[in-house]
């Protein structure tokens, strides 16, 4: 009996030790938009690494812009090479992308409107050749870049290697560049630019970049006004009031609490109450 009593105290002993510790989920850390963007410009300059050592380029470029009406063009990265130059735009949408390249309204899942980023990449195109001399729209190139949590629904010629519009995601940045060039050196029997004009350029369009950080934040200031303003201007005449204290709110925090119905219950909320 004593046997039988040691015998069923080790069987638990060894059941105890080998039973598996019970799983808990980790919850999904969430990522702050800013650190989304951080991260996807991380990814682009990555890329941007891999290109030949004699090829330039730029991020974060604050250049003054006359025909802008924020008075400055911030263009995300330019590359100089000797065959073209690549103007590129870096957008953080996640959903499906929805554009044509004729129209001036985009969307994201057909029902967030996003302007055509080639035309606001245009912009930029023109800012940059106002500094540097002998540089035609032949010559530029002009990419958006998207992360991989876009789905792309637009122009099939806009991914199509032979075009001077093109649109990529973040990760095959460097492929299509590397792409393009061997395109344009089927066509051209030159380069365009030499390596000391490629670093002529490079040394023109830092000395033009913008680094104070009190203009840097009045042009961001001035954006955020005119979108503001856009957004009034095409709303309803309506006024619209907080359901929690009765203030009046803006158009656009109205659109905001509208489209995040799960969150707000289809209510509208001033922007103390929406915490």
């Amino acid at each position: 009996m004593f046997s039988k009593l040691i015998s069923k105290l080790l069987k638990n002993d060894i059941k105890e030790k080998v039973s598996p510790k019970p799983v808990t989920k980790k919850e999904k850390t969430k990522v702050a938009p800013t650190r989304i963007g951080e991260l996807g410009e991380y990814k682009i300059d990555i890329q941007l690494d891999q290109l030949p050592k004699n090829y330039r380029y730029l991020s974060d470029v604050l250049l003054p812009n006359k025909k802008s009406k924020s008075g400055y063009s911030q263009v995300d990265h330019i590359v100089l090479t000797p065959y073209a130059i690549f103007v590129i735009e870096t957008k953080n949408y996640a959903g499906t992308i929805y554009g044509d390249r004729n129209r001036a309204k985009w969307s994201v899942n057909g029902k967030f409107p996003m302007l055509n980023p080639f035309n606001q990449n245009y912009g930029h195109i023109l800012a940059v050749k106002s500094f540097l001399d002998g540089v035609e729209d032949t010559n530029v190139v002009s990419m958006i870049s998207f992360n991989r949590r876009a789905t792309f629904k637009v122009n099939e010629e806009l991914r199509k290697i032979q075009s001077n519009d093109l649109i990529v995601y973040d990760t095959e940045l460097s492929d299509f560049i590397a792409r393009k060039i061997n395109i344009i050196k089927m066509l051209n029997l030159s380069a365009l630019f030499s390596d000391e004009v490629i670093i002529h350029m490079y040394n023109v369009l830092s000395k033009a970049n913008i680094t104070d950080p009190s203009t840097r934040e009045q042009h961001v200031e001035k954006i955020n006004e005119l979108k503001d303003q856009k957004v009034d201007a095409n709303a309803s005449t309506e006024v619209v009031n907080c359901d929690k204290c009765g203030k009046v709110v803006s158009a656009k925090i109205k659109a905001f609490c509208l489209s995040n119905k799960n969150r707000f219950d289809g209510k509208i909320y001033c922007f103390e109450h929406q915490k």
